[in-house]
């Protein structure tokens, strides 16, 4: 889930489709995608597209229970599918569970890649005619360049950005026993500090950050986080998913996270992100 940090006005699909990867941070691929309106801390979600019915049920919940608990009037969904058919399926059961629960759905999107299509609210509707489409030249896109922000291809790419350096890991893991087997017993605490294994460092550094500010440090702590060694893995990429959350890079934040499930010991703060 993403907490959008810009206002883009969008007027038409084509101005849709190139909002979509810049709140996500990512081109997405098989995925819903749902754009709210009309609550007073809007987001946007993305989950993978579902596959059979139990899997689509299970989507159109996870997607309308956030949006109830906060207060969304209505919202917007871009199915990114190749398969028409399925595309359809998924729209049928995200109607239903919206309207069921009160969430007004503005229109349904398609998207292939190549050419967007407005799938029917009507069940007995029938998707309209593709139009092809490119969003890279697209004023969205270009604000977006401009200001900095980077939109990667994929969310293979994104995750990427975060995987492990096993030569840098390897550098630190050596550097932390060393420093283990060097320091004396009243300096242990040293360890457990630079680990951000204790509550007390991870709330230092979490206390002198703010929505501002962590956008300018996700560099930072995306570079540690690839750094880390497994055992010192999951405060440090807990504190990343944490600095991503408040800057509205929800995307990245699961990624930390994932990388954080992977570490040991687990971390608090992860399941408070």
């Amino acid at each position: 889930m993403t907490k959008p940090t810009a206002t883009l006005t969008a007027r038409s699909p084509e101005d849709v489709l190139a909002a979509v990867p810049l709140v996500l941070g990512f081109m997405p691929e098989e995925s819903v995608v749902m754009l709210t309106f009309g609550a007073e801390h809007p987001f946007h979600a993305r989950l993978d597209l579902p596959r059979s019915a139990r899997e689509r049920r299970a989507a159109a919940e996870a997607l309308v229970d956030p949006a109830v608990r906060h207060r969304v009037d209505r919202v917007l969904f871009v199915l990114y599918a190749v398969d028409a058919a399925l595309a359809r399926s998924c729209a049928r059961a995200l109607l239903r569970t919206f309207t069921r629960r009160g969430v007004a759905v503005v229109d349904v999107l398609r998207s292939d890649g190549r050419c967007w299509y407005v799938l029917p609210l009507d069940p007995t509707g029938l998707e309209s005619a593709g139009t092809p489409y490119d969003v890279t030249g697209h004023l969205f896109t270009a604000q977006s360049v401009a200001a900095g922000r980077v939109t990667r291809s994929s969310r293979d790419e994104l995750a990427a950005s975060v995987a492990p350096d096993l030569s840098a890991s390897a550098a630190v893991a050596a550097a932390a026993r060393d420093l283990e087997l060097d320091a004396q017993p009243d300096l242990s605490w040293v360890r457990a500090t630079v680990a951000l294994r204790t509550r007390t460092a991870r709330d230092a550094v979490l206390d002198v950050v703010d929505r501002e500010g962590a956008d300018r440090r996700l560099a930072l702590w995306s570079g540690l986080v690839r750094a880390a060694p497994t055992d010192l893995l999951a405060p440090v990429a807990s504190v990343l998913a944490f600095h991503a959350w408040l800057a509205g890079d929800g995307a990245l934040a699961w990624c930390a996270l994932e990388r954080a499930a992977a570490g040991e010991p687990s971390c608090s703060l992860a399941d408070v992100v």
